[in-house]
């Protein structure tokens, strides 16, 4: 989880380098920046009409250009964002959906439950022909759109009943607004009443209706009461401007930060005396000044604080947000990072979507289960101090400069979503390659093979519902078994019968090796008379061996095993070693020592070449050769070691567990303290 929490932060530092790079490459080609103010004197009619649609300002009566101008001066300074945004909207011409209700449980649930919207519905009543033609009506539903208006057709024909009782016996236009200032308030229905069904006349009753729910100051004694004045409202934003009304944008933000952000228009219109707006820091005409208790901020002096909707709601969800957009913003991190495991892991195609499944259900799962706690907590009173201390935190840290590039950056990413899911993927594929240079470095297999991988799902599937389940606890502890499920739970004490676990023969390339050796070099006659020893001591042996080992190595398997150890290739000479012993904890060894004894002192073994874990011993109870100096040995969890080719036939065979104390050999183990080894031959 830290390693795609780390690929997550790396990606958003590359996207915010890569945004810089792209002002760059705009800065080197034009000479100009986002930020750059843009004087309206040279731009066109057209492109100034049409910023004055993206501000929702009318300008039906204004013919001529520099009317025109001087309203896009009044609403607000331009920047060169602003307009670039504005003409790409404009040359968008995707068709914006509009709902179609099918009756008056519908109409309730998205029109008169919809406490913080604007709603514009056309009803349209039985045998009549709608108020607004369709040609209008799709300009409408575009031009309104921008604001965050939802649109709907509501035909009586589908409820004539409801539409009785609302008395709608004639086609026509209804709005739906919040009645009270208050979140989650009522809503209340208007209905229109002009003559004219031109989509400007329409959009004019529209905008005057949103902006009557604004407090609007109009003399300087109004203004110096109410900035002195303190209420419910912590965050207030002013609007100081020489308009007859505030903009549509400006009007649809109040009314989708209902309860949270106070605003307020201050028209200065027919002022004579300013002095006061000097004395509370107001120099330009017009200013968005924000005031919180934490001082004043003025809006659009810094990077992306464009005059337009997008850019103020991203604003003002920054410093005041509700508990559902910390919760998609959670909701779309989480799922980000849940995603990286397409890359991060390696091996089959398959494998890796059953893989992100998984971590998709899992990571959605927790951040639900870990929310509910979290809503639950902020409903407590006694909460509220906390409440306030890490909202004025945010405020603090989101009128920051910094802040203000990752706003900008974000409205740039989400108006350019194939570039953000490029980058994205982009980063995910570097990380598969590199991901797979390092297992490739460290030497780890990886299956590539889809039908081989099923296999062993099916495998895994069939061994999880019809055979014993094998222990979690395996050796070594660098193995990557630690992390599989099917290895989760304690073996079950069911009869065993024919039935055995179906465990893969991965934790055997984990396994301790290491090569046999003696501190000297022996004779040739020293070395007869070791081997003949060795071969009677294998012979006592195996009179003494007990009835469940002689039907442990009387089986087939077991043959096999013998005729390869014996065939086991050692790669120095041969020597005999002295003191065959071999250390066994006590109720291993019960009056019997595991190993070899040999009446002749030869060279001894160096032990310190062995791992601190292991048995020392002389000889495997496999093939019961004694190790030869230079042959390779392996050890198993429990401590008993045997030539490397004996024991993984063995183990490869489906026995997996030792061949002295039927420990398992998948199956960690504490390891024993050694005790000294003794150099006199036992009597």
């Amino acid at each position: 989880m830290w390693l795609k929490l780390f690929f997550l932060l790396l990606y958003f530092l590359i996207l915010f380098v890569l945004a810089r790079f792209f002002e760059a490459i705009v800065w080197y080609e034009t000479g100009i920046f986002a930020t750059q103010l843009v004087d309206p004197v040279a731009l066109s009619f057209k492109k100034l009409k049409t910023i004055l649609e993206c501000r929702g300002l009318g300008y039906s009566g204004l013919p001529e250009k520099k009317d025109v101008r001087e309203l896009v001066e009044k609403s607000g300074d331009l920047m060169e964002g602003e307009l670039y945004s504005a003409l790409k909207e404009e040359e968008a011409s995707e068709s914006i959906s509009s709902t179609n209700f099918s009756g008056e449980m519908h109409f309730y649930e998205l029109v008169e439950d919809t406490k913080d919207g604007i709603w514009l519905v056309q009803v349209i009543a039985n045998d009549r022909s709608p108020l607004v033609g369709k040609i209008h009506w799709e300009k409408m539903v575009k031009k309104v759109s921008r604001f965050g208006i939802r649109t709907g057709t509501f035909n009586c024909s589908s409820d004539p009943r409801y539409c009785r009782r609302r008395g709608w016996v004639r086609s026509t236009l209804i709005m739906s607004v919040p009645q009270t200032s208050t979140s989650k308030g009522k809503v209340m229905l208007k209905e229109y009443s002009g003559r004219k069904v031109e989509v400007e006349h329409i959009f004019k009753w529209i905008t005057a209706h949103a902006a009557s729910r604004i407090k609007t100051i109009y003399s300087a004694e109004h203004l110096k009461e109410e900035w002195n004045k303190s209420d419910q409202y912590w965050v207030k934003i002013y609007l100081f401007a020489n308009l007859d009304q505030p903009p549509a944008f400006f009007s649809a933000l109040s009314i989708k930060f209902t309860g949270r952000i106070e605003f307020i228009f201050v028209n200065v219109e027919n002022w004579d005396n300013k002095s006061y707006m000097t004395d509370i820091g107001v120099y330009n005409m017009p200013s968005y000044i924000l005031r919180t208790p934490e001082g004043i901020y003025r809006y659009g002096n810094h990077t992306g604080e464009f005059i337009s909707l997008q850019a103020m709601d991203s604003f003002l969800r920054s410093l005041q947000p509700e508990v559902n957009d910390l919760f998609v913003l959670s909701l779309v991190l989480v799922n980000l990072m849940a995603w990286m495991d397409l890359f991060i892991t390696q091996g089959a195609t398959i494998k890796r979507f059953v893989v992100l499944i998984s971590t998709l259900g899992t990571y959605n799962s927790l951040l639900i289960i870990s929310w509910l706690p979290v809503l639950g907590f902020l409903q407590l009173p006694y909460l509220d101090s906390f409440y306030e201390y890490s909202l004025k935190l945010l405020r603090y840290s989101n009128t920051t400069t910094l802040a203000s590039w990752v706003r900008a950056d974000w409205m740039f990413y989400s108006s350019h979503p194939a570039l953000f899911l490029s980058t994205y993927l982009g980063h995910g594929l570097l990380i598969d390659y590199f991901e797979k240079k390092r297992r490739r470095s460290n030497h780890d297999e990886v299956n590539a093979n889809n039908l081989e991988w099923l296999s062993s799902l099916w495998d895994w599937y069939t061994s999880y519902l019809f055979h014993p389940i094998a222990s979690f606890q395996n050796f070594p502890v660098e193995s990557d078994w630690d992390e599989d499920p099917d290895l989760f739970l304690e073996r079950l004490a069911f009869p065993d019968l024919w039935l055995h676990p179906l465990i893969p023969t991965d934790y055997i390339k984990n396994l301790p090796m290491w090569r046999f050796k003696c501190l000297g070099v022996q004779s040739e006659e020293e070395m007869s008379e070791g081997s003949q020893d060795t071969e009677n001591d294998s012979d006592s042996e195996n009179t003494d061996t007990s009835g469940s080992e002689k039907e442990a190595f009387e089986d087939k398997q077991s043959i096999v095993h013998n005729s390869s150890g014996r065939a086991s290739h050692c790669e120095a000479e041969a020597c005999s070693c002295a003191n065959k012993y071999c250390q066994t904890s006590p109720y291993e060894r019960k009056g019997q020592s595991y190993g070899s004894y040999s009446t002749n002192e030869d060279m001894e073994p160096d032990w310190l070449t062995w791992p601190a874990d292991m048995l020392h011993c002389t000889e495997c109870v496999v093939c019961l050769e004694n190790f030869e100096n230079g042959c390779l040995l392996m050890g198993l969890p429990c401590g008993h070691v045997f030539h490397q080719n004996c024991i993984v036939m063995w183990l490869a065979g489906g026995r997996h567990c030792c061949p002295v104390c039927r420990w398992p050999s998948y199956k960690k183990k504490q390891p024993y303290a050694h005790q000294p080894v003794s150099n006199d031959v036992p009597s």
